[in-house]
């Protein structure tokens, strides 16, 4: 059985521990700028939210690839950037609807979450336990869908 990132936007307290923790685990530097998490700020309702790659069930970054640089991991079900096919075209990151992908300019390649081999940094490093590593028994998506419509409702008059 696969597993994903399971995010629970209320534990979160913005402490970055996450993005820290990815950046060092990638790149071996503390730099959130270099992170394939990112904390968004929610200015306006005072809350602070973890986002990353959601590892759809249909990938459109993945089918979007011209040089088929992301594939499936078999063994962690990510979808995963591989760098040495990657062109750095950024057409992933067009064809992702939440941003989740990013170019990485000391490479000239893009970036995204990889899941870290089956070990999450991020989930360990959460002090929370606003990122926890789940049986991916739904699809990113549908919970990236159900979250939004839960954070932002619709407003009829």
């Amino acid at each position: 059985m696969w597993k994903s990132l399971f995010i629970d936007p209320q534990k979160c307290t913005g402490c970055l521990q996450c993005e820290m923790a990815c950046s060092y685990e990638h790149t071996g530097a503390f730099n959130p700028a270099k992170s394939r998490i990112k904390v968004f700020n929610f200015e306006h309702q005072g809350r602070k939210v973890p986002y990353t790659c959601t590892q759809c069930t249909e990938a459109w970054c993945m089918n979007a690839c011209p040089v088929d640089a992301i594939r499936l991991d078999r063994g962690t079900g990510a979808k995963a950037v591989f760098e040495d096919v990657c062109v750095g075209c950024k057409v992933c990151t067009i064809a992702c609807p939440f941003g989740t992908i990013n170019y990485n300019v000391d490479t000239g390649k893009v970036q995204k979450c990889d899941l870290c081999a089956g070990d999450p940094a991020c989930a360990k490093a959460c002090p929370t336990g606003a990122i926890s590593y789940v049986d991916a028994d739904w699809t990113g998506l549908g919970r990236m869908q159900a979250w939004a419509a839960k954070a932002n409702p619709v407003v009829t008059e």
